[in-house]
């Protein structure tokens, strides 16, 4: 569904993706692992085309979407649906807006129409009786489910997930994993998510990879990543303050210092 060749792309003198490649097959779920800085939002904008590569090719669904005009691009951007890391509702709008705000802008069904199937996609993601609430008057849970709501309303062929469980309790963050892996059987989705948590990944993954400094350094099953003989990819999963990720930083810092 997704294959991203030697991504390369940076701004001004950082470097932030520095080739690159990753396959991500029709139906499964991809989860995308590293720290902070390490790429993981500049590579799902590239999927979707909100940035353009530097050099590299991405194919959705078989079609080169770097060469594509903004025209031709806006066509397969239907093709996505995306769950961001804030849930980015609009205040000023209620619950029902907010999940139809795609089927306005793109299709030409009414307002009640469009409000039917808002409650629809509502019900899906296990909330009823909230279409006329505003974001402010829901917890971060229920803006999350609107937020899935939203991303699920045009029937995406692929769904991302920007850090889902960022800012959850543990029990709504368990949540917003089930409705992930409920909405990939129910819709029959591609789905690609960036995260650095780990029990997020474990949980809702087909494969992970792990990113670091702008490379795929890893691609496996969750058992396979837990398993990792990679020193890199084993600091990161275990949380660990002692390893390569810390004497590489602490490098850097010297260096920047030395300047």
């Amino acid at each position: 569904m997704i294959k991203i060749v030697e991504l390369k792309k940076s701004f001004r003198n950082n470097q932030v993706l520095q080739g690159v490649d990753l396959e991500i097959q029709e139906g499964e779920s991809m989860v995308v692992i590293g720290g902070s800085g390490s790429g993981k939002s500049v590579l799902i904008k590239h999927i979707i085309g909100i940035l353009r590569p530097d050099t590299g090719r991405i194919y959705v669904a078989g079609e080169d979407i770097t060469q594509l005009n903004e025209q031709d691009l806006n066509s397969v951007r239907k093709k996505f649906g995306m769950l961001f890391q804030a849930a980015a509702l609009f205040d000023s709008l209620s619950v029902w807006e907010n999940v139809g705000f795609g089927l306005k802008q793109h299709t030409g069904l009414s307002d009640q129409e469009i409000r039917e199937k808002a409650r629809e996609k509502l019900a899906m993601v296990g909330l009823y009786d909230v279409e006329d609430l505003r974001p402010s008057e829901l917890s971060g849970g229920m803006q999350k489910r609107v937020g899935l709501a939203r991303a699920i309303a045009l029937e995406p062929q692929i769904l991302l997930y920007d850090e889902p469980t960022t800012g959850l309790d543990p029990i709504n963050a368990d949540m917003i994993n089930n409705l992930i892996i409920g909405m990939r059987e129910k819709l029959n989705v591609t789905s690609v998510a960036i995260t650095h948590d780990m029990v997020s990944a474990y949980k809702i993954a087909d494969r992970i990879a792990m990113l670091y400094k702008g490379k795929i350094l890893q691609v496996g099953t969750p058992r396979e990543i837990q398993n990792t003989d990679n020193p890199f990819v084993r600091q990161f999963i275990s949380g660990s303050a002692v390893g390569p990720i810390t004497e590489d930083l602490e490098k850097e810092l010297m260096e920047r210092s030395a300047k």
